[in-house]
C-alpha cells in the first residue's frame, strides 16, 4: 500500500485542492486515496465477482427484467395505432413506414374493426399489461427520499430494490432485487468488519474508530449497486439500444436513413461528454466521505472522553470542532454536486440538440407524407429507448465514481495485512515449556526502534516481571507473544515454535493478555467474564471473581454477577474495573496469563491478596507481570529490567539488588527504593 504525509484542509484550500485531490482529513491509515482508471477497473470487477454469492437471485432478476423488454418495444406502437387509426381513422398501413414483426399479433387482432372496436381491442390488451406489469411510467422502486450527502444516501442504498415494471411482475423483481442487495452488502459489511478487528494493534492504535464505523455503515452499501450497474443495467441498455435501433432500420431506414446515423452517433458523443471528468469526480466522491467519515470520528472521540470534555470545561472547544468537521463535510458534499450538475449538464445539452434536429426531420417528414402523425410517437418511444440506453452508458461511468471511492475504502481495509492472512500452521493445544525470544527486534513505522536484539527465556511455572522505565519496551515486548504484533526481526519461540508458523487461533486460545486500560462492555458482569471463557462454570466464575477481590463489591450490587454495567463499566470504580478485568482473565484459565498494570490502582490489602493468587496460579503456567510497585514485583521469580529496547538485568529482586553493578537496583534506588516504574 502506498502511504502519504497526512494532513488537514479546511475551505481554503478550495476548489484547487479539491480537484487536486490533496484533501487527506482524518486518515492516518489510508492516506493515498487518489484512484487511477486501471485501480477502477480492478475494484469494479471486483464487486461483479460478489454476484456469486447470489446466483440464484441475480438469475431471478435477469429473468424478471427480461420479461419486461417486449412490452416496451411494443407500447410505442400501440400509441401509433391509437393516434393513425383510432383519432385520425386511417387505414392501417398507409405510408411508406413498416411495422416490425412482434406487432403482426397486434394487427391481426384489430383486422377489419371499426375505430371503437379498435380501441376496445387496444384497452383490454394494456389493461392486462397494467396489471402484470404496470404503466411503466415510474417502475418500482423502493429508493428513500434522501439528500446528497453520503451516509444518508447509504441508507437507502443498503435495502435499495427497483424495477422498470410495476404490477404484480415488477413486485416480485422489486423483492428479489432487494434481498439480492441486502445479502450482498451483509456479506461485505461482516468481511470488512471481521477485517477490522483483525488489524495488527500498531494499526489500530493509528485507526480512528468513527472512520472504521463509516467505512463499515456507509462504504460498503455502495458494493451491491455498483455490481448490479455494471452487470444487468448495461446488458439490459445494449439490449434495448439494439432493439431499437433495429427497429428504426427496419420500419424507417428507407424512409429517413438520416435518423439511424443520428442514433448511432450518440454512442460516442455519450462518452465524449462524461469519460474526460471521471477522475474529478473521483477525487471529489472520496474526499466527501473522507470529510463525513472525520465527522464521525470527532462524535465518537468526543463522547468517548465526554468525562475530560466536562471536567476541563472544553465543551465550547468540542462544539466548534465538530461544527468545523461538518461544515467540510456539507462544503465537500457541494463540491462533489456541483462537479456532477457541471458533466450531467454538458451531456444533457448535447442530446438536447441531438433531439431538437430529429424533431425537425420527423416533423419535415410528416408534412411530406411519407410518415404520419403517429409514426411520431413511435419515433419518440424509439429514440427515447436509444436516447436513455445510451445516454445511460455516460451517466453510468459518472454514477461509478462515487461508488468507486467508497468501494474502494472497502477494499482497502479487505487487502490491508491482517491476522486473517495467517490461516493454518502448527496447532498449539497447551503451551507446556515457555516462551523464549532470539535476537528479537521492534521498530515502529515511524523508524522508532522500540525493541533491540532480545534474547529471553521465559518457562513455564514461573511468575516473571517486566520493569522499566517509560518507553523501555515492556508492553511491546508482551505484545509479541500473543502475536498482537510481529517482530521486525528475530524470531520469538512457543515450546519451540516460531509464533509465525503456529496457527494463529490456537496461540490466542493459550494466551490471555489483560490490559492496562480496562476494556469492559456494557453488559452484566457475568457477561463479560463469559466473553473471556463462554463454558466456565458458575463455581468458576465466582472463583475468578474472589480471586481478583471483586466479590467484596459485587456482594453490595443489586443483582450481583448479573448487574449491567454502565458505558464501558464507569458505573463501576477504577480499581473495580481493574479487579474485574483480572477476574475475566483468570476465568479463561489459558497456559499463559500477561497482566498490564495489574496492581496500579489496588488497595494494598487487595493488592497482597493478588499477587499470592497470581503465584499459586504460576505453578501450572507461565504469568508474567508488567508492575510499577515494588511490593508487587519482588514477590516474582525473575525480574526482566529493560531500558532502551534492551534486556539489561534478569533476576529476582534479591539476586539484583545484591549486585552493586545491577542496572535494575540503580533504577530502584533513584526511585526512592520503593516504586520502580
Amino acid at each position: 500500500m502506498s502511504t502519504s504525509t497526512t494532513g488537514t484542509t479546511g475551505k481554503s484550500s478550495g476548489l484547487l485542492g479539491e480537484v487536486l485531490g490533496k484533501n487527506q482529513f482524518d486518515d492516518r491509515v489510508d492516506k493515498d486515496s487518489d484512484v487511477g482508471t486501471a485501480e477502477a477497473v480492478s475494484i469494479i470487477f471486483r464487486c461483479i465477482k460478489m454476484l456469486g454469492e447470489v446466483k440464484g437471485l441475480f438469475c431471478a432478476k435477469f429473468l424478471f427484467q427480461l420479461g419486461l423488454v417486449f412490452p416496451g418495444l411494443l407500447l410505442p406502437w400501440l400509441g401509433k395505432i391509437v393516434i393513425d387509426n383510432v383519432v385520425l381513422q386511417r387505414p392501417i398501413g398507409g405510408t411508406e413506414v413498416v411495422y416490425p414483426p412482434f406487432v403482426t399479433p397486434v394487427l391481426t387482432a384489430i383486422e377489419g374493426k371499426d375505430p371503437l372496436g379498435i380501441m376496445l381491442v387496444l384497452t383490454t390488451i394494456y389493461f392486462v399489461m397494467m396489471i402484470t406489469i404496470g404503466s411503466r411510467t415510474g417502475g418500482t422502486g423502493a429508493y428513500l427520499l434522501q439528500g446528497r450527502e453520503a451516509a444518508s444516501q447509504s441508507e437507502g442504498t443498503i435495502s435499495a430494490g427497483s424495477s422498470s415494471g410495476g404490477g404484480l411482475w415488477g413486485l416480485a423483481e422489486f423483492m428479489v432485487n432487494v434481498r439480492m442487495t441486502q445479502t450482498i452488502a451483509n456479506n461485505l459489511r461482516s468481511r470488512l468488519f471481521d477485517r477490522l478487528t483483525r488489524m495488527p494493534m500498531i494499526v489500530l492504535d493509528d485507526q480512528r474508530i468513527g472512520d472504521s464505523v463509516y467505512r463499515v455503515l456507509h462504504d460498503a452499501p455502495e458494493a451491491p449497486d455498483m455490481a448490479y450497474l455494471m452487470t444487468l443495467a448495461p446488458f439490459f441498455a445494449l439490449l434495448g439500444a439494439a432493439a431499437n435501433l433495429y427497429i428504426l432500420q427496419y420500419s424507417f431506414g428507407e424512409v429517413s436513413p438520416e435518423l439511424i446515423w443520428i442514433a448511432w452517433a450518440a454512442i460516442p458523443m455519450a462518452f465524449l461528454t462524461t469519460f474526460p471528468f471521471s477522475g474529478a469526480l473521483r477525487r471529489t466522491n472520496q474526499n466527501k466521505r473522507a470529510a463525513g467519515s472525520a465527522t464521525t470520528n470527532t462524535i465518537e472521540e468526543s463522547m468517548s472522553n465526554v468525562a475530560a470534555v466536562q471536567s476541563l470545561g472544553a465543551r465550547k472547544q468540542e462544539q466548534q470542532r465538530f461544527a468545523s468537521t461538518s461544515e467540510e463535510s456539507f462544503l465537500r458534499e457541494r463540491y462533489a454536486t456541483a462537479v456532477l450538475i457541471a458533466i450531467v449538464g454538458l451531456a444533457t445539452g448535447v442530446f438536447g440538440i441531438a433531439a431538437i434536429y430529429v424533431s425537425i426531420i420527423i416533423s419535415d417528414r410528416v408534412i411530406e407524407g411519407s410518415m404520419s402523425p403517429g409514426d411520431f410517437a413511435v419515433l419518440l418511444g424509439v429514440y427515447g429507448g436509444i436516447a436513455g440506453s445510451v445516454s445511460y452508458f455516460g451517466i453510468l461511468w459518472i454514477k461509478l465514481q462515487d461508488r468507486i471511492a467508497a468501494v474502494r475504502r472497502v477494499f482497502f481495509f479487505l487487502d490491508y495485512e491482517s491476522e486473517a492472512d495467517r490461516v493454518g500452521g502448527v496447532r498449539l493445544d497447551r503451551i507446556a515449556k515457555g516462551v523464549a525470544f532470539r535476537d528479537v527486534s521492534f521498530s515502529y513505522a515511524d523508524g522508532h526502534q522500540s525493541l533491540s536484539h532480545i534474547n529471553l527465556e521465559l518457562k513455564s511455572g514461573e511468575l516473571v516481571a517486566f520493569v522499566g522505565p517509560t518507553g523501555a519496551g515492556k508492553t511491546t515486548l508482551a505484545y509479541l507473544i500473543p502475536s498482537l504484533i510481529t517482530p521486525t526481526s528475530g524470531r520469538v519461540l512457543i515450546d519451540g515454535h516460531d509464533v509465525m508458523d503456529l496457527d494463529l487461533a490456537s496461540l490466542r486460545e493459550q494466551i490471555t493478555y489483560v490490559f492496562q486500560e480496562h476494556v469492559l462492555l456494557s453488559e452484566s458482569i457475568r457477561e463479560n467474564l463469559l466473553l473471556a471463557n463462554p463454558e466456565a462454570s458458575e463455581a468458576e466464575l465466582i472463583e475468578a471473581l474472589t480471586t481478583a477481590g471483586c466479590m467484596e463489591f459485587i456482594d453490595g450490587l443489586a443483582d450481583g454477577i448479573d448487574t449491567v454495567l454502565g458505558r464501558s463499566g464507569d458505573t463501576l470504580s477504577v480499581g473495580q474495573q481493574q479487579r474485574l478485568s483480572i477476574a475475566r482473565g483468570l476465568v479463561r484459565n489459558s497456559s499463559v496469563l500477561i497482566l498490564d498494570e495489574p496492581t496500579a490502582a489496588l488497595d494494598p490489602a487487595t493488592e497482597n491478596q493478588l499477587v499470592a493468587s497470581l503465584r499459586a496460579a504460576s505453578a501450572d503456567r507461565l504469568v508474567i507481570v508488567i508492575a510499577h510497585r515494588l511490593s508487587t514485583i519482588r514477590t516474582a521469580d525473575r525480574i526482566v529490567f529493560l531500558e532502551q529496547g534492551q534486556v539489561k538485568d534478569v533476576g529476582s529482586h534479591d539476586e539484583l539488588m545484591a549486585d552493586s553493578s545491577s542496572a535494575y537496583r540503580e533504577f530502584v534506588e533513584l526511585q526512592g527504593g520503593a516504586n520502580p516504574a
